[in-house]
């Protein structure tokens, strides 16, 4: 077992994700039906990590608490932190100087998905005289990141979101710290965003003489900060989930590729299932509808006449109507019903940043 505690973030407003988020945070959001930041949980676990703190606020911080709980159910056990404004994530980490104590510890930002097992990684920081570790990872468009100017492997500085950046290896959410970064945190100034930022403070330890050491991950790390980037990650996840099958598939019912298939869920006769897909517990997929691959379906959900792919349907909604569907992102409860009555008067009931292409 590990002696190092785990922090996740879990605040922030999820601006560019509305109206997704407009009932609760980005993070809870699905990826092949499991919100973003249990996958978080379930790294810091599989890396021998059981105590974890979440950092709440804003809108639907409740439904996090509601969640996961005492973190009983998922291996752990949970204290959460409130954070009354979005202040920075050095600000977050600074809250958790109790929680932490004399130990080390892994901060994870709630909504990055990292497909490598971290095992390695906190056993080295472990034994390491480092004062942080961060994982780096290449990306196309450095200039929207924390980057790493790094020679000779060796991180010469670290800056947020430089304009002319001097490498593309971008500062993941992913951060090995001890207990003396609250010692920077607390002499930080705000940024011109008036955020206390987490890329500072490591260059406060750098330019202190501190020693702080990088991996860079070439497996898939995504940060979810766009409806495209959740699609994509969705992708990639299903694609490599073992396929499982718990429902009720009727004669003349199709299933191709690997698909994921709850409990008390019925594919009805000419129903064509392509995957990779999860389907989640009680839902019905009716004759005629195709779901095709990197597709979603939430609890609860049922589907009629639809043609499907590259989408996630969140859970309890109902789609009943000859309509294709690509690269979207359908929320809880939702209704997509086609009534012979409205022809000529179609109803539309959708939330601030809601976007239709007809």
């Amino acid at each position: 077992m590990s002696l190092l505690k785990g922090i996740i973030l879990h605040g922030g407003h999820g601006t560019r994700l509305r109206p997704l988020t407009h009932t609760g945070p980005k993070q809870l959001l699905p990826i092949a039906n499991k919100p973003m930041s249990q996958y978080c949980i379930e790294s810091l676990k599989n890396a021998g990590v059981k105590e974890i703190a979440i950092i709440i606020g804003g809108i639907g911080a409740n439904k996090v608490q509601e969640y996961y709980g005492s973190g009983e159910n998922f291996g752990v056990k949970i204290t959460y932190i409130q954070q009354d404004a979005p202040r920075g994530i050095a600000h977050a980490i600074r809250l958790c100087k109790d929680f932490v104590g004399n130990q080390k510890f892994i901060v994870f930002l709630g909504d990055n998905i990292l497909k490598k097992n971290i095992s390695e990684y906190a056993k080295d920081f472990e034994q390491s005289d480092a004062k942080a570790s961060i994982l780096l990872c290449e990306v196309d468009n450095p200039t929207q990141f924390g980057i790493a100017d790094v020679k000779d492997g060796i991180i010469k500085k670290i800056m947020e979101k430089p304009k002319n950046p001097p490498t593309n290896l971008a500062v993941t959410g992913i951060y090995f710290l001890t207990p003396l970064i609250f010692d920077i945190i607390d002499r930080l100034k705000p940024s011109w965003r008036n955020e206390f930022e987490i890329t500072d403070a490591l260059q406060m330890l750098l330019e202190e003489g501190y020693k702080i050491t990088h991996n860079t991950v070439t497996d898939y790390w995504k940060d979810t900060g766009t409806p495209q980037d959740i699609i994509h990650a969705n992708e990639i996840i299903l694609r490599d989930m073992q396929p499982y099958f718990f429902g009720k598939k009727e004669d003349g019912a199709s299933i191709v590729g690997n698909v994921m298939v709850g409990k008390n869920t019925t594919i009805k006769s000419g129903a064509k299932i392509v995957g990779p897909v999860i389907i989640g517990d009680n839902c019905t997929i009716g004759s005629g509808v195709y779901v095709g691959p990197n597709t979603s379906v939430g609890d609860d959900s049922n589907l009629t006449k639809c043609n499907i792919e590259d989408s996630i349907i969140m859970t309890h909604c109902i789609i009943d109507c000859d309509i294709k569907i690509r690269k979207s992102i359908i929320s809880s409860n939702s209704d997509i019903i086609y009534k012979k009555e409205n022809e000529d008067n179609k109803l539309f009931l959708l939330g601030e940043g809601s976007k239709i292409s007809l």
